[in-house]
């Protein structure tokens, strides 16, 4: 069971990144890039998390795709063969900056590092 749901979710990701990068006619798009997929449980809900390569545009990314996601929904349809086509919720992805954030933590903590015993005394 677990390997059709991954299946779905894979052809899911797959199908709207092809949508968002190539059939909508938005400039917005163009830099955008979907990062991963997640079903529930019964393939009914698809939450897309979605980023844009600039980071302040994210946000106005993610309110055009929610704004459009029944033209995408049809267009998912048009491109997959399964009984239900899920819902799509798209969401901002924050990994990258959440990342970033540790990167820096752990550049702070290197530096702070003492360099011999004598400087732990």
């Amino acid at each position: 069971m677990a390997d059709k749901k991954k299946r779905i979710a894979q052809l899911v990701f797959k199908n709207i990144s092809d949508i968002i990068l190539s059939e909508l006619k938005n400039p917005l798009c163009k830099l955008a890039s979907v990062n991963e997929v997640r079903l529930n449980s019964d393939n009914t809900l698809a939450t897309v998390y979605v980023t844009h390569l600039e980071q302040d545009k994210a946000d106005e990314l993610v309110a055009f795709l929610t704004k459009d996601k029944g033209k995408i929904r049809s267009m998912l349809a048009k491109k997959m063969d399964i009984y239900k086509i899920p819902d799509i919720q798209f969401v901002k992805d924050t990994l990258f900056d959440q990342g970033h954030k540790i990167d820096e933590l752990l550049d702070k903590a290197e530096k702070e590092k003492p360099k011999t015993l004598k400087d732990l005394k």
